[in-house]
């Protein structure tokens, strides 16, 4: 009875390590971080950047397009800088308070038209964003045409400014 009951226990203790070992050793992807848009983004201290993406016709002119989370408990001016001509350009965004900006939709307040950049339809292009005394962040951004149906809205001559 001993033998048999040993028996069961071992079997037991066998399948569950064969049917649960596997998560032992493997990365459990939803902790990992990823974006699941089309867009990119950074976190910089306490300011998040999301879902950054230019949209625009030609490279001539790019919308840059993007929600900001500020987390703090203070307004803050995100700075956005990105190289034209040889030279580096910067526009800002006022992040109020504990509070999400959105940034060049057709009904946004804030819009920033990227230009100069030489920047390829398809490809990534690199946009820096910092704040304050914060040491900053620069991401390789995805460039797109308006051609799909969900970013025509987007494109530099649709936006009202």
């Amino acid at each position: 009875m001993k033998t048999r009951m040993a028996a069961t226990i071992a079997l037991a203790a066998a399948v569950m390590v064969g049917v649960s070992g596997c998560t032992f050793s493997a990365n459990i992807a939803t902790q990992k971080d990823y974006d699941p848009s089309d867009g990119v983004g950074t976190t910089i201290e306490q300011v998040s950047v999301r879902n950054v993406m230019l949209i625009g016709e030609s490279n001539d002119e790019l919308n840059l397009v993007m929600t900001v989370a500020n987390n703090s408990d203070e307004q803050q001016t995100l700075s956005v800088q990105w190289e034209a001509g040889g030279t580096r350009e910067t526009e800002t965004v006022t992040l109020e308070p504990l509070g999400l900006t959105r940034v060049g939709g057709p009904d946004d307040e804030q819009s920033i038209i990227v230009t100069g950049t030489g920047a390829t339809m398809g490809g990534l292009h690199p946009i820096f964003f910092t704040y304050g005394d914060a040491e900053g962040s620069e991401i390789l951004v995805p460039v797109l045409d308006g051609s799909l149906p969900e970013y025509e809205l987007f494109v530099p001559s649709a936006i009202e400014r």
